[in-house]
């Protein structure tokens, strides 16, 4: 272009352009086509790569689905040595000559003086880590009881576990749920529902998830009624002024002593707050577009933990708590005010009624965020595995692994066995 611009220079006719001015103009029109033919060439491009990155993000999406739903697969499955552990103590327990199958120290289940945890469990090493856990770290371990409800399946070994490994100066009571004759479905809304075939249906519907659900609807823990046999506490511990509740997958890192002394100031369950994130705001787990739960709780309103959790249960006789819980569960017995789980039940039924205790109590995250802070977890009275990357699996975070399997006794002869291994 400068090269033309300089031989036209000012002329104003043919004859004062220099001889090779048409050499230079025939050479600009080949360069201008075969810049037009590159930017032709750069548009196809373009749209190829458009067509491609298209298809490739609707590939991704796929992906991702079927990695979700494995990863939910994978973490409701259960390994070949877990699966082994309590067929191997049931058949200890039934081909034992013992007939004394009773636990030492029973004397100590209904002492309201005492320290008395609840434990829901169908897993029975994650019910000795909570235990062994609790007591490795007590100041006095004759004051502490240990409660574990499991299911008619579990129930001998369970029982075969404990009294395999005795707790010392220490309590424990290993009860089969399906003893508990006045938790029948004329009682529990919740077990009406569960029992429901349009119940069963919405969480295993046949065939794979359906388009746009969330493989979560399939875990089968929202069929268990050991998922809500913690709105029932008073019924099954009625000598008892309070009890701390724990989840399976935790931890205990500390003398847990202090828990019982700390004021609740006439609130039912003290609990740690996990408002620190937007979507542990109550928004997140109800639905605000329903004007029952809109007129009745606040959207920002902090989420609490469960997993660790002291309720007061005198509080909660006084407070009819329980009839509370009902009216909730009868009232979305269509599912339209929540969808699963027993957190948002928690929420409705014990709003307005939750202390909350301090962070340090209660770390959560060690299932599913590979960032918790190290200072943290070692700072923490109870660390848990909430999520589906739980210690016991393959698919668990490693880096946390180690504060769990520490309280495995893995030369037990039943662990041993099964081969079970760090």
């Amino acid at each position: 272009m400068k090269d033309i611009q300089r031989a036209l220079g000012d002329a104003t006719d043919d004859g004062m352009l220099p001889q090779n001015v048409h050499g230079k103009i025939k050479a600009m029109e080949q360069t201008l086509g075969r810049i037009k033919r590159m930017h032709d060439g750069c548009s196809g491009a373009v749209n190829r790569l458009r067509t491609s990155l298209h298809s490739t993000e609707e590939r991704l999406q796929s992906h991702r689905k079927d990695a979700n739903y494995l990863a939910q697969l994978a973490a409701k499955s259960l390994p070949k040595g877990l699966h082994c552990l309590p067929l191997r103590l049931t058949n200890e327990y039934y081909s034992s000559n013992s007939n004394n199958k009773d636990f030492p120290n029973m004397e100590k289940l209904e002492n309201p003086k005492l320290h008395h945890y609840a434990v829901f469990s169908d897993n029975v090493l994650a019910a000795a880590v909570v235990v062994n856990s609790t007591l490795v770290h007590a100041k006095k371990p004759a004051n502490h009881v240990f409660h574990i409800v499991t299911d008619r399946l579990n129930y001998a070994a369970m029982k075969m576990w404990f009294l395999a490994n005795p707790l010392g100066e220490a309590a424990v009571q290993v009860q089969n749920i399906e003893e508990f004759t006045w938790l029948n479905s004329s009682y529990s809304p919740v077990l009406k529902q569960l029992e429901s075939s349009s119940m069963i249906d919405y969480y295993f519907g046949s065939g794979r998830a359906r388009p746009g659900e969330n493989p979560k609807f399939r875990n089968p823990k929202y069929l268990s009624i050991l998922n809500h046999l913690r709105f029932y506490l008073p019924e099954i511990f009625p000598k008892l002024n309070k009890v701390l509740f724990l989840d399976d997958d935790t931890v205990v890192q500390q003398d847990l002593s202090a828990l019982w002394s700390i004021d609740l100031k006439g609130k039912v369950n003290g609990a740690v707050e996990t408002c620190g994130e937007s979507f542990h705001r109550f928004d997140k787990y109800l639905n605000f577009s329903n004007p029952l739960i809109a007129s009745n709780f606040n959207p920002h309103a902090c989420g609490w933990a469960y997993g660790m959790n002291m309720f007061d249960l005198s509080e909660w006789r006084k407070q009819n708590i329980t009839d509370v819980y009902h009216t909730w569960q009868n009232l979305n017995e269509d599912r339209l005010l929540w969808k699963l789980g027993s957190l948002p039940a928690g929420l409705v039924t014990f709003w307005n009624r939750t202390f909350p205790l301090d962070r340090s109590w209660h770390l959560l995250g060690l299932g599913y965020n590979p960032n918790v802070n190290e200072k943290e977890i070692r700072r923490a009275s109870v660390i848990h595995y909430n999520g589906n990357l739980k210690p016991w699996l393959e698919i668990g975070l490693s880096k946390y692994r180690k504060y769990w399997s520490r309280h495995v006794n893995y030369d037990q002869v039943f662990i041993r066995e099964c081969n079970i291994n760090p």
